[in-house]
């Protein structure tokens, strides 16, 4: 007997008894998990297969231990411009060992259900149902919404600001008859 469930994104074959590392599911060591994803079960003659999921199935596994994948070195490399990294990477795995596929979980104790469910990835739903509109006062609507390619209009001074560029006196006019007023000399050649 055996059965293909999916987890973390992947596929796995799994028989009872079987030892396997899938990614990490954040359960603690000891901890029992139910996976209830199963696509496929095989068991001698009989074959259930889901569409895409079996719905009253679920594999009982046992959680080992919590362990790191071999590292991966990522290099990457601009030619002609001096630029070189060079990364490792550790992937995350949980360590699971394989104690009951169950085709019918109707017939299982409820003890045995009564298990820390696997986190899954939430399925992308095919169609959304129509949304009724939500109206937004106008000025508001103003305030969120800007013409797309336009820029935005420039902001005008506040009223203090334009009094105070207004009282601010211009440069001093003697500083500037003072640089005018002097003669520019002219470096002469002494004669030899």
């Amino acid at each position: 007997m055996f059965a293909v469930i999916k987890t973390g994104g992947k596929q796995y074959v799994v028989k009872e008894g079987d030892v396997l590392q899938v990614e990490k599911l954040g359960v603690e060591a000891g901890r029992k998990v139910l996976l209830d994803r199963v696509l496929l079960i095989e068991d001698g003659g009989t074959t259930l297969i889901g569409a895409p999921f079996l719905e009253s199935a679920a594999v009982r596994a046992l959680v080992v231990r919590d362990l790191k994948a071999e590292k991966i070195i990522v290099f990457k490399k601009k030619r002609t411009k001096q630029f070189r990294r060079t990364r490792g990477h550790r992937q995350p795995l949980t360590e699971l060992r394989i104690e009951k596929i169950m085709a019918d979980t109707s017939a299982v104790p409820a003890e045995d259900l009564k298990l820390e469910p696997v986190p899954v990835e939430i399925p992308v739903p095919a169609a959304k149902p129509a949304e009724k509109p939500v109206t937004v006062p106008k000025a508001e609507a103003e305030k969120v919404t800007k013409p797309a390619g336009k820029k935005a209009p420039a902001r005008e001074a506040k009223p203090k600001a334009r009094a105070a560029k207004a009282e601010k006196p211009k440069a001093k006019p003697a500083a500037r008859e003072k640089s005018a007023a002097k003669p520019k000399t002219k470096a002469t050649k002494k004669p030899k």
